[in-house]
């Protein structure tokens, strides 16, 4: 009878909660249970004045549900002792309740002490060490919040790693060959055919040009040799006195020094006195080692694109366009890397012309031969601007020369001309002339429309100017590609293109 006075007495029961919580299960009060503990859910309950709150009652309360804890789980009697003692120095001024949901958790901590385990993880969620358990929940809430939005901490890893780019397919075959004890030739011409990295060209033309052996155990004394072979030579043909040259050594001199300030015009490079120097020099030493071809105008277009590869060779870092064309590069170059350059440049031409010396010799027959062949070819595959250059009154030979003696090194920008040769180099000994008559005829062909609307007048001067300063690698892929399948037509078979002309 008096604990249900006590119950009355009590605003919402709260002097009888723990009790019915304990002897009790059903599911509503259960639920009420949980809605008062959840500070996130339930509505602040009104402030409960300290008149109301029956401290004695409460205290009771606790002793019973201790003696029923005990009861039932005898387990737990050093737990419950442990209350008891607390319960006893709990007086009215550290019970004061500002609200029935601050009460009940308060009474519940007082009920179920943390475990060890809790308190040693400061998971304890009891009132009677000072702390707020509102507060304390708040600050629970906020840190999982920052842990579920914080982006998992990534493992430190060096910056080298990070920010290199994984190799290429291609890359991986080209250092695959490259670091071979011996070189397979084959696989390094099929492979360059379509286009060599620039870091890689330097190395890759020296091979192709036969200046380097296929056993790479033997490059660096072939290196080592050849340039001292070079060295001698400028000793002997160009560092001696004016007056013991003849005349006609002096006459090739001032060719050289004539045609030299005219190369690549439009390359800031070749404008560097450094670069003349060792272009004049290796030109009139190979002339002279060559009386039988001399020095020709145009030979000195052929040594620029292999000057500007072995020059890149040293800084593959650098890009060939904005910094080596752009003569930035010879801030850097050293006189011992511009002597090795020379003379790795003298030694890769010299290779170079000798596949194609009936160029330069007298009457030079080898251009003609590849005027006519080129002629009969775009005669086979476009009649109609064959007949139309007849009927305007053009001669392949006015155009065609200069395709032939500088290999469209002036229709092509420099760095344009780099991918060409790549394929060049990789056709074997055919490559600057049998390929070469092809790729002239898809380029005059890939013009056919407009050149067949154009009189006399604008024929020459369109054949002498060349619309292609916008033209990029994937152009030069093109044309390449149409020059591959002339070549599968009409190669090897010279009757193909024996045509009686009308």
């Amino acid at each position: 009878m008096a604990s249900s006075q006590q119950q009355q007495a009590a605003p919402r029961g709260l002097p009888g909660f723990l009790r019915r919580t304990l002897r009790t299960s059903s599911a509503e009060q259960e639920n009420a249970l949980d809605n008062d503990y959840s500070p996130s859910s339930a509505p602040k309950s009104p402030v409960v004045p300290d008149s109301l709150v029956d401290n004695t009652a409460i205290q009771s309360g606790a002793e019973d549900d201790h003696d029923n804890a005990d009861r039932v789980n005898t387990s737990r009697s050093k737990s419950d002792s442990h209350v008891d003692g607390r319960m006893k120095q709990t007086d009215a001024s550290s019970l004061t309740l500002t609200s029935p949901g601050s009460a009940k958790r308060h009474l519940r901590a007082v009920a179920f002490p943390p475990l060890p385990y809790e308190q040693e993880l400061g998971g304890s969620n009891n009132s009677d060490d000072g702390v707020d358990v509102d507060k304390q929940s708040q600050s629970l809430n906020v840190a999982s919040a920052n842990l579920i939005s914080a982006p998992p901490k990534q493992p430190q890893t060096d910056t080298a790693t990070t920010t290199q780019q994984p190799k290429s397919y291609k890359e991986i075959q080209y250092e695959t060959i490259l670091n071979s004890t011996i070189i397979p030739l084959r696989d390094l011409r099929k492979l360059a055919w379509n286009g060599i990295p620039p870091h890689h060209r330097s190395k890759i033309w020296k091979i192709l040009l036969s200046y380097l052996p296929a056993n790479t155990s033997r490059h660096q004394s072939t290196l080592t040799r050849k340039r001292n072979e070079y060295k001698d030579a400028i000793q002997q043909h160009y560092d001696i006195p004016d007056d013991s040259r003849t005349n006609s050594e002096q006459e090739t001199l001032r060719q050289v020094l004539v045609d030299v300030p005219r190369t690549a015009p439009e390359v800031p490079l070749f404008h560097n006195d450094r670069i003349r120097r060792i272009l004049s020099r290796l030109l009139y030493i190979w002339a002279m080692r060559h009386p039988a071809s001399s020095y020709v105008q145009g030979i000195n277009d052929l040594a620029t694109p292999l000057i500007v590869v072995f020059i890149s060779g040293y800084f593959p870092n650098k890009d060939v366009e904005e910094e080596v064309l752009s003569g930035e590069v010879m801030i850097d170059v050293t006189d011992a890397i511009l002597e090795e350059v020379e003379a790795d440049t003298y030694w890769c031409l010299t290779n170079l012309l000798a596949g194609i010396q009936d160029h330069y010799t007298s009457d030079q027959p080898g251009m003609q031969r590849m005027v006519m062949r080129l002629e009969e070819l775009v005669n086979r595959i476009d009649a109609d601007l064959a007949g139309h250059l007849r009927e305007t009154g053009i001669e392949f030979l006015q155009f065609a020369f200069k395709w032939m003696n500088c290999l469209l090194l002036r229709e092509f920008r420099l760095q344009r001309v780099l991918r060409l040769w790549d394929t060049y180099l990789s056709e074997g000994d055919g490559g600057f002339e049998d390929f070469h008559v092809y790729v002239c005829a898809s380029f005059l062909v890939h013009y056919s429309a407009e050149l067949q609307q154009m009189g006399f007048d604008d024929l020459f001067q369109f054949m002498q100017n060349m619309p292609t300063d916008d033209w990029t690698d994937r152009e030069i892929e093109i044309l390449l590609s149409s020059a591959f399948v002339l070549s599968t037509l009409f190669g090897g078979s010279e009757a193909h293109l024996n045509v009686v002309r009308n």
